[in-house]
């Protein structure tokens, strides 16, 4: 291949960069500028800055169903983080220290939620959970209204595929742990718990801490699974697409561009941990 080949292919690979960048960065640009523009309406012309769709008595922060959705998705992203914390660590100690027939067999289930689209996943949840209460219902006579479309089956369904994400990160952080450091400490007479608490746990901080960050944003952000399984509660995303069927407005831009600056916040926390933790890991060596 001549030199200027070369150059024309290293040009075209520049250009793809920037389309590529700009084909993500734009349509955000625009939500951010058309937030604090002093209009009813997201929409070109600029009639001059204003902070009114965010701090006015039309902003966002007063805005009950948006504070609502705001307060149901902090729960649930909550307490499905807290649940693929911990199931995610047992599933890791499970495929990296345990061998057992099947194990192959369910480590591909445990994989399945992740290629599984969410609608279809949130359709299978929610006809499984149908079925069981109208059984329960039928058989016992017994009302199970907590197994409806609500918060519980919301919950249950992100983390069906979440705690799949939070298993890789903290399998892959526990397979680089030299198991010698824990043989020596049981050698010296401490207990697996004190081992656990003192040694492996403190290794694994900043896979559960990054896994735990990513969990919370996939849960907060999930709209497809939440759709098919939510009840009166709605989340954020569900109230965002409610209002969005009635029409675009400037609060909807505040709100994107404030979901964005957190978002913004917390991966910049997850990437100073695993930055700081790959500093010690050098060190250490």
């Amino acid at each position: 291949m001549s030199q200027r080949s070369v150059k024309v292919l290293a040009g075209i690979h520049k250009l793809y960069i920037v389309f590529f960048f700009a084909y993500l960065a734009i349509p955000l640009i625009l939500v951010a500028l058309f937030a604090f523009n002093d209009a009813p309406y997201p929409a070109l012309p600029w009639r001059g800055f204003t902070l009114e769709w965010f701090l006015g008595n039309k902003g966002v922060f007063q805005d009950e169903r948006l504070m609502d959705g705001l307060k149901v998705s902090f729960s649930v992203a909550s307490m499905v983080t807290f649940l693929c914390l911990l199931i995610g660590t047992l599933n890791a100690f499970l495929f990296e220290r345990r061998s057992f027939p099947g194990k192959g067999i369910l480590y591909f289930l445990m994989l399945a939620p992740l290629v599984v689209p969410g609608v279809i996943l949130g359709v299978s949840i929610l006809i499984f959970s149908h079925t069981l209460t109208n059984g329960i219902e039928g058989f016992l006579g017994i009302e199970t209204e907590i197994l409806r479309p609500g918060l519980l089956l919301v919950t249950l369904g992100q983390f069906a595929f979440i705690t799949t994400v939070t298993t890789l990160v903290i399998s892959a952080r526990l397979r680089k742990f030299d198991r010698m450091q824990e043989e020596a400490a049981f050698d010296l007479g401490a207990s697996h718990l004190h081992v656990l608490t003192t040694l492996t746990l403190p290794y694994l901080k900043p896979a559960l801490i990054s896994s735990g960050i990513v969990a919370f944003l996939m849960s907060f952000e999930n709209f497809n699974t939440t759709f098919m399984l939510v009840g009166s509660d709605a989340p954020l995303t569900i109230t965002l697409f409610d209002s969005l069927r009635q029409g675009a407005t400037p609060v909807l831009n505040a709100v994107s561009v404030l979901l964005i600056l957190a978002s913004g916040v917390l991966v910049a926390i997850s990437l100073f941990v695993q930055k700081v933790d790959y500093i010690l890991d050098e060190h250490s060596k």
